[in-house]
């Protein structure tokens, strides 16, 4: 139907139909203004940014300019609490990668909750050349104090590793936790903050461990938790192909790989 028989049907007038509105022209230049400001002042709200283009020459109200803020999508982010920031990209895996048994070592949390709804933590521990995980530690709450424990036990057990990699949680960059780490000689690698990547082995068992375990099992008590997580951790270890290992296991690969000594390593790469 042409337009011209629509509109006589709807009794509409075809000037109507054809009108165009030019406010969205008028609101375009301000919008994208508004944007800027937004972004060079991401903690000031509307008001500030009226007076900001009121400063600039622009004749503009508040109504107008909250009325285009909230088209925009802007808002005030919450106030967030300061971070350390120790990680370098020279402590990610592209940089410093492992080459011998006990070379570097990662840890790191990841979360699940119990059916009552409750949260608890896991913290595996690995080895990063052989893939071995010498312990997956299962609380409500693992606290620096707690890390510290966990890491000298497991230094008792296979020996101190060269560097000890992990992201910027508070329980990691704890003061007590790097105190301890420089007496025992172990040399912290801090990832960048926002950079997962940089700690892909850790990443990479986690993924496993939540798709072979934590998606799978739903956990009524803690103490459940602990020994799903730790059945977990003898098979991934001695039964568990591991394809990056030639799809051996990563025990069988700790003890009959021809691992690199640590004076063969090229240390400038470090």
């Amino acid at each position: 139907m042409s337009e011209r028989r629509a509109c006589r049907v709807l009794g509409q007038p075809r000037s109507t139909q054809r009108y165009t509105s030019t406010k969205p022209e008028k609101d375009q230049s301000l919008a994208a203004r508004i944007t800027e400001l937004a972004e060079e002042n991401p903690r000031s709200g509307y008001r500030q940014i009226t007076a900001l283009l009121r400063r600039e020459g622009w004749w503009v109200n508040q109504k107008r300019v909250h009325r285009l803020w909230r088209k925009g999508g802007h808002q005030v982010p919450r106030k967030q609490h300061k971070r350390r920031r120790l990680g370098t990209s020279i402590g990610g895996c592209v940089r410093l990668r492992p080459a011998y048994k006990n070379h570097v070592w990662s840890y790191d949390f990841i979360f699940d909750t119990l059916e009552d709804g409750r949260a608890i933590k896991f913290m595996p521990v690995l080895d990063e050349h052989t893939r071995v995980c010498h312990r997956i530690v299962v609380a409500r709450s693992i606290t620096s104090q707690e890390v510290i424990r966990e890491l000298e036990r497991l230094f008792l057990l296979h020996g101190r590793p060269t560097h000890l990699r992990s992201d910027n949680g508070p329980e990691y960059t704890s003061e007590a936790v790097r105190r301890y780490l420089q007496r025992s000689g172990v040399e912290t690698r801090y990832i960048e903050p926002g950079a997962p990547w940089q700690n892909g082995y850790i990443e990479s068992f986690n993924s496993t461990l939540r798709d072979e375990l934590l998606d799978r099992e739903l956990f009524s008590t803690l103490y459940e938790a602990e020994i799903l997580a730790e059945q977990f951790r003898v098979r991934y270890n001695t039964h568990r192909p591991h394809s990056s290992l030639n799809y051996q296991t990563p025990e069988f690969f700790a003890n009959h790989s021809t691992c690199t000594t640590p004076s063969t390593v090229n240390q400038r790469n470090y």
